[in-house]
C-alpha cells in the first residue's frame, strides 16, 4: 500500500537529486524507497544469510561471469598495482 509522505529539502538539493534519478531511468520516489529499505532493512529480514538482489542491480550484471570463491578485489588491486609499479 502506497502512502504518501511529505518531505521539506533544500530545493537545489531536491532538483539534482530529480536530475540524478532521471538519468537512472528511475522516480526520485523509488530511490528513496529503496534507500529507506536499505537503511531500515534487519538482519531478521533476510533468511538464510540471503541478501535480495535489486533488479536495477540485475540489470547491470555482466552474464557469464564466476570469480573463484577466494576472490577478494583487495587482493586483486594489489597485484594489479605490484606489477604495474614493480612492487
Amino acid at each position: 500500500m502506497d502512502t504518501k509522505l511529505t518531505l521539506k529539502l533544500d530545493k537545489k538539493v531536491i532538483d539534482k537529486a530529480k536530475i540524478y534519478a532521471a538519468k537512472q531511468k528511475h522516480s526520485l520516489s523509488f530511490m528513496i524507497e529503496n534507500y529507506l529499505k536499505a537503511i531500515t532493512s534487519d538482519e531478521d529480514d533476510m533468511t538464510n544469510n540471503e541478501i535480495e538482489i535489486s533488479e536495477f542491480v540485475k540489470s547491470i550484471s555482466i552474464k557469464g561471469v564466476s570469480l573463484p570463491e577466494d576472490f577478494t578485489y583487495k587482493k586483486e588491486i594489489q597485484e594489479i598495482l605490484s606489477n604495474k609499479y614493480g612492487l
